[in-house]
């Protein structure tokens, strides 16, 4: 839908939702052929003014992120029909080529993938290793933790599935909330599984632990022994040697593999024992180890599942059917075969199923999931929806404009699952430690055998001590230690309405010691309006309004929004301007018919060499009383001054207060004349005020800060505060405000709370805690336990009972970033 609200039609494509930086279209052509749709992508990402570009080929729809200034609108949708129509040509006349031929075009794609069957951090860390070897994939990462990989590479899913499959694990699509959903549900079900092997290797473990305490050397009970280890050994513990044989044919291990060694050498040896005679059993620490493994596994899969909160509460806001109307039936759908252009009814009390728009029907909607308020929201006709959100009282019609991936919903879910994929700095230095650990492992176990055997042990005694080198070695909790907090850390924070981009952000944010903030729509409320207009034209007020608003009619900036605004609420009618042109941080010029339109600040109309010396005046009694004044000129005169007025956000105050009582400096920097800002900075209690700055001057007051040794956070919501966002240490945005901000920002603050600044430094400081400690004990616990296996003082189920439950320590200890208020 365009800004007027119709729908756009070219030759080859239709529109049907459009902003200033963002259009989607259905292309016809393209529907159901993924070669040709991604071909398409190729050859729009050549220009230059294009940003992004997300396909769903199976419907033909295409969304476009463009720079409207080196690409305006129009000159795009030629762009985009002459593309499609070159193409259309090019299918008529011959068959696009294979995909993964010589030729080297195979198009890079972004995956998102669930695992199955990982068992440790070694898991992750050796599907990572040979996904990074293959020259096909550009970059992979994969956590444990959350069980995923993010993967981008020049490769058909179907192969991509085929390389992980051949390592022994499983892999399946997350790209709807549908497939996370039935992830989790994955989840449950592998739970289950692993506690009836866990029940079932306890029920026979137990006795046979217990014969072999009360008569370790009898034949007899050796062979019962030997019965109840069999089932325990090859049937509850069979997945530690069908993965440890996979790997081997890989040239890899892991910590399977040590449980696998560990394991079948007690059975082999004792084995080999009970058929030649000798008295010498480890059945009982066979079945033990396998016992006390799967049950540790068992308790570390539960935990973790516990810290899968977060994502589990945001998908489940999606319901998982949608009811749609075709041609005034009511047909009930799932929620993944709902497309872009149906027409949904949301009945009272309902989820809305997808993001659109309303069509027909008055209600007020619950957008707290989003916004953080409790107030229901009024939706009649021409209102966005958001997915997830709950209808009130009335019946909705929605004509849906997003799906899959691109909803809003989905967005956020990504955004946290990025998050509680990403990693530290610190956590470079444990991947190091892990790809040696397990070769290490094996070398300290075959070493404390022959050393065991020199010292003149028996080499029942050898076995038995380099078996428990084995099994005490625990990996797993090196691997978990980051990576469990950072995804418990990253759930909590998403539930208080803070989405943290990346775990370099969560770790930096403690370490703040300079927050700068925007004026407009950060620590005010972003909703102005026109309380001023001081006329020096012959020009009536309403026709200088007319001018001025639709000089700004395609303004992002929260001020030229409340003059369109106000001039809607007087009724005027706005013409669309014939040019356009803004300069962030300053001001636009337009041309409204035969006349040339320069609204901004005092610096942009001194620019174009405008004498505003007859209205220092009144800009300055503007100032004074918390208004913003924003200059007018016509056809390079001045014109008029119009006063802006914006109240300081409700919770402001207590923000500023709790920053400083954190020991964090706050300073504000806008573009807003010296005396509003000041005059917003005192009813808030911000000492320092920078005024009248560029959104370069902005960059380079973040950079002068650092240059001191300042860790400087910045927060802002406008086009003009992304260049600062970006040179920050940390940078957060206000949700709600323009894509480039969000875009830009390590942090968002999804409800407009920048109390939640605070907020965030203290649990990016509370889970750096944690990670410390986690680190701590995992590295303390190999460095003790192995030399202590290693020098005889553990037998092996003690052993495997040790390293089962360091793991688990570590995640419980993660945990109690739930419990953190």
């Amino acid at each position: 839908m365009n800004k007027g609200g119709e729908m756009r039609q070219t030759e080859n494509c239709k529109v049907v939702h459009q902003t200033r930086r963002r259009v989607r279209i259905l292309a016809p052509g393209l529907t159901k052929k993924p070669d040709y749709s991604y071909l398409f992508e190729i050859l729009l990402r050549k220009h230059a003014a294009i940003k992004q570009v997300r396909l769903v080929p199976d419907i033909g729809s295409v969304a476009v992120h463009f720079d409207p200034e080196l690409l305006p609108s129009a000159s795009l949708m030629t762009l985009l029909d002459d593309v499609l129509g070159s193409l259309e040509s090019a299918m008529q006349n011959q068959p696009v080529a294979a995909r993964g031929t010589a030729s080297g075009d195979e198009l890079e794609r972004e995956f998102n993938i669930a695992l199955e069957g990982m068992s440790c951090a070694s898991c992750a860390l050796l599907i990572e290793t040979h996904l990074r070897r293959d020259p096909q994939i550009v970059f992979a990462k994969v956590n444990y933790a959350t069980e995923t990989a993010q993967v981008r590479a020049r490769m058909t899913r179907e192969d991509l599935y085929l390389r992980i499959r051949g390592l022994g694990y499983g892999a399946h699509s997350l790209d709807s909330l549908l497939q996370r959903r039935m992830q989790l549900e994955r989840e449950h079900t592998h739970l289950s599984s692993a506690w009836k092997h866990c029940l079932w290797a306890s029920v026979l473990s137990a006795p046979s632990m217990i014969l072999g305490m009360i008569a370790p050397h009898s034949l007899a009970l050796g062979l019962v022994q030997f019965a109840l280890a069999v089932p325990v050994v090859f049937w509850s513990g069979r997945s530690f040697f069908e993965k440890a044989w996979k790997l081997a044919r890989q040239g890899s291990a892991n910590m399977d593999s040590l449980v696998a060694m560990g394991v079948g050498s007690a059975f082999g040896y004792s084995l080999i024992a009970l058929l030649i005679g000798r008295r010498e059993y480890y059945f009982e620490a066979a079945a033990g180890i396998v016992t006390f493994v799967l049950m540790g596994r068992y308790l570390d899969e539960k935990a973790r599942g516990q810290a899968h909160e977060a994502i589990r509460q945001l998908i489940d806001l999606q319901p998982q059917t949608a009811t749609v109307l075709i041609n005034g039936e009511e047909v009930v759908t799932p929620i993944d075969d709902v497309r872009v252009g149906d027409l949904l009814l949301v009945r009272p009390g309902e989820r809305i199923p997808a993001d659109g728009e309303v069509e027909f029907g008055l209600s007020t909607v619950d957008e707290s999931m989003l916004t953080g308020e409790s107030m229901p929201v009024v939706k009649e006709p021409g209102a966005a929806v958001t997915g997830g959100c709950i209808n009130g009282n009335g019946s909705l019609q929605v004509r849906v404009k997003a799906v899959g991936p691109d909803s809003v919903l989905a967005g956020i879910v990504n955004l946290v699952d990025q998050a509680q994929s990403s990693r530290l700095p610190i956590q470079k230095t444990v991947d190091r430690v892990s790809a040696v650990f397990v070769p290490s492992v094996m070398v300290i176990s075959a070493l404390t055998f022959f050393g065991w055997l020199l010292a003149g042990a028996s080499p029942a005694r050898a076995f038995g001590n380099a078996i428990t080198v084995l099994l005490i070695a625990c990996p797993c909790a090196l691997g978990l230690a980051t990576p469990a907090a950072i995804m418990v850390g990253t759930g909590q924070a998403a539930r208080r309405g803070i989405f943290i981009r990346n775990g370099e952000s969560l770790e930096m944010a403690s370490k703040i010691t300079v927050m700068v903030f925007d004026k407009t729509g950060t620590i005010t409320e972003g909703k102005p309006r026109l309380t001023d207009l001081i006329n020096l034209s012959s020009l009536s007020g309403d026709e200088i309004l007319t001018f001025a608003a639709a000089a700004e009619l395609h303004s992002e900036h929260f001020l030229g929004k409340a003059i369109v605004s106000h001039a809607r609420e007087r009724g005027l009618t706005l013409n669309e301007p014939d040019s356009f042109q803004s300069e962030p941080g300053h001001g636009i010029e337009a041309i409204i018919g035969l006349s040339k339109v320069l609204i901004g600040n005092r610096v942009w109309l001194q620019q174009h060499d405008i004498d505003l010396g007859e209205l220092d005046a009144d800009a300055q009694r503007l100032g004074n009383q918390g208004k913003t004044p924003v200059f007018m000129a016509l056809d390079n005169k001045p014109a008029a001054i119009i006063g802006i007025a914006d109240q300081a956000r409700a919770n402001a105050r207590d923000a500023i207060t709790a920053l400083r009582n954190a020991r964090v400096r706050t300073l504000m920097v806008t573009g807003d004349m010296e005396a509003a800002a000041r005059h917003i900075a005192g009813l808030v209690g911000i000492d320092e005020v920078i005024a009248h700055a560029r959104p370069e001057q902005k960059q380079e007051i973040v950079r002068e800060l650092q240059a001191r040794g300042e860790k400087v956070g910045m927060i802002g919501d406008g086009v003009n505060d992304a260049p600062a966002l970006a040179a920050a240490d940390v940078s957060l945005a206000i949700g709600g405000g323009t894509d480039i901000a969000v875009q830009t920002a390590d942090l968002t603050l999804i409800n407009g709370d920048i109390s939640k600044v605070a907020e965030a430094m203290q649990l990016s400081s509370f889970t750096l805690r944690v990670i410390h400690q986690n680190l701590f004990w995992a590295f303390g616990y190999n460095i003790v336990a192995i030399p202590v296996a290693a020098m005889g003082r553990l037998n092996p189920m003690v052993a495997s009972l040790a390293m089962a439950m360091s793991s688990l320590s570590v995640v419980l200890n993660s945990l109690r970033l739930q419990k953190k208020d």
